[in-house]
């Protein structure tokens, strides 16, 4: 199953998430880790990210590359939002975060933001009857989205994040009248022309997500920081919201740090992140808001989830596919069998990538060798493996490179009898790297070809369940598949030989 890592550089806080994705199931969340990095707190105030802010969020992406290297993500996507919007200093800034992440940093927009926050909200917690509206304060921006049945209808960005604000407005502490009337006239101002875009609703259900939203809905409902989880989908009421944000605003940093639910670095900011929050509720004539714990991050795993992200890289390119398929045809081979064939590798290749780490390329090569392994039987069918690596090796293919085809050759070669040993001189002799491709994928092309043993296409999908002895392959099909459970079963040694993991097969129930 296909893994994805998002990475969100906030203006207050960096995040990461890394996760599973099994299309129509729920996904597995593999890691999740966020340091406070406050990009924005320099970016507000002088115009540009600090250096001891560049170093912790180098030290932080430093940490996150780590993570999802270890856990074999297939797809990463890095975004920055407001604070790096802003910052005068971002070409130097992106330079050196996307070497360190090992991906490249965009900068979003608002609406781009936005539009991933609905996303994750609507992945994590589906609204698809109604109109929702989701409030979002960041550090350095807020967003108001609307969607009807569980399509994006409008966003707005506005530059109305806490960390912001409070650079902007809150210089004392506790803060004065003065300082917090000036601060929710801006806000006021800055919601008018919102409004008017969006409307007052009505809504089916008000959503907040982030961090402010989270510390707020725990502190009224009593949930411990620690727990801060426990808060998903619980509410609060605009009255009690506006209570404590009264007294929030009169306590000191030191009386809001021992609230339960705030913590003490959402404590210096949490003044102007509930005045946002209780601000936009009002002018809503909203009398309650639900929280998700959803937000840009949970919005990219959905995003790469539903474009198949990095599945094109282990997946033939029309021209190689062609290539493939007509030399196939020319010695005679089933097309309909190579084609589910090379449809099962894939599936497997991709599934399969915690394990073997393999480079999304050489799902492409794996797909050549499914539809090229029978053309032996041209020649003969005794030992057809033998003559299968042969016209491949020495035929022409264009679109693939001359140690491509010689790979495609050995998968072809191997893919049934014998693995490699040492009395094949002609193996030996290739490089490191062309082994190692070798000795992963035969298992999987063994794999691929027995599952459609009968050649009428009897497997509609495969589902690959991994724990840390047996992999477990989960077959659908609507007829009698114990031609293919026999096939299957018989590649379970070489598996477990080259994978350290049992293999098991069964039919869905």
């Amino acid at each position: 199953m296909p893994r994805y890592a998002a990475v969100d550089i906030g203006s207050n806080s960096t995040r990461l998430a890394v996760a599973e994705v099994n299309p129509g199931d729920p996904w597995k969340m593999l890691a999740t880790d966020r340091e406070v990095t406050r990009l924005g707190t320099s970016v507000f105030t002088e115009g540009a990210i600090s250096k001891t802010a560049m170093e912790l969020l180098i030290r932080t992406l430093s940490r996150f590359a780590t993570t999802y290297h270890r856990l074999g993500a297939t797809s990463v996507r890095v975004v920055a939002t407001s604070a790096v919007r802003d910052a005068r200093n971002q070409e130097n800034f992106i330079y050196r975060a996307s070497q360190t992440i090992g991906a490249p940093v965009e900068i979003i927009s608002g609406l781009e933001e936005a539009r991933l926050i609905h996303a994750g909200v609507q992945a994590s917690w589906p609204h698809p009857d109604g109109r929702l509206m989701i409030i979002d304060i960041g550090g350095g921006s807020a967003e108001v989205i609307v969607s009807a049945d569980g399509k994006l209808e409008s966003a707005i960005s506005r530059p109305l994040g806490a960390v912001r604000l409070k650079e902007m407005f809150l210089l004392t502490d506790p803060p004065v009248l003065g300082q917090l009337e000036r601060m929710h006239a801006f806000v006021n101002e800055k919601l008018a022309a919102t409004l008017k875009r969006t409307g007052r609703g009505p809504f089916d259900r008000v959503i907040a997500t982030s961090s402010t939203a989270a510390a707020v809905i725990s502190a009224l409902n009593k949930v411990p920081r620690k727990d801060r989880d426990l808060a998903d989908r619980l509410r609060a009421s605009t009255a009690d919201i506006g209570e404590l944000e009264n007294f929030l605003a009169k306590s000191t940093l030191a009386a809001r740090r021992k609230v339960p639910g705030i913590g003490p670095q959402r404590a210096e900011i949490i003044v102007a992140g509930i005045s946002v929050l209780h601000r936009i509720l009002r002018a809503y004539g909203q009398t309650e808001v639900f929280y998700s714990t959803a937000g840009v991050r949970d919005g990219i795993i959905a995003d790469l989830a539903e474009r198949r992200s990095g599945s094109d890289l282990s997946r033939l390119s029309k021209e190689q596919r062609q290539v493939v398929e007509a030399m196939a045809r020319r010695f005679g081979v089933d097309v309909k069998h190579a084609r589910q064939t090379a449809h099962l590798a894939n599936t497997l290749f991709v599934s399969l990538h915690p394990l073997h780490q393999l480079p999304a390329s050489a799902g492409k090569l794996l797909e050549a060798a499914a539809y090229l392994a029978d053309t032996g039987h041209y020649v003969s069918d005794m030992a057809h493996h033998k003559h299968s690596f042969y016209l491949v090796a020495n035929s022409d293919l264009p679109a693939f490179t001359t140690e491509e085809r010689l790979l495609i050759a050995l998968l072809c070669r191997f893919h049934r009898k014998s693995m490699p040993q040492a009395r094949h001189a002609f193996f030996q002799d290739v490089t490191a790297s062309v082994k190692k491709l070798v000795l992963w994928l035969v298992p999987i092309l063994r794999l691929a070809d027995g599952l459609d043993r009968s050649h009428d296409q009897r497997v509609e999908s495969a589902k690959v369940e991994i724990t840390d002895k047996v992999v477990t392959i989960v077959l659908e099909s609507e007829i009698d598949m114990d031609l293919e459970l026999w096939a299957g079963e018989r590649v379970a040694e070489v598996f477990q030989q080259i994978y350290g993991r049992q293999l098991a097969l069964r039919q869905a129930s």
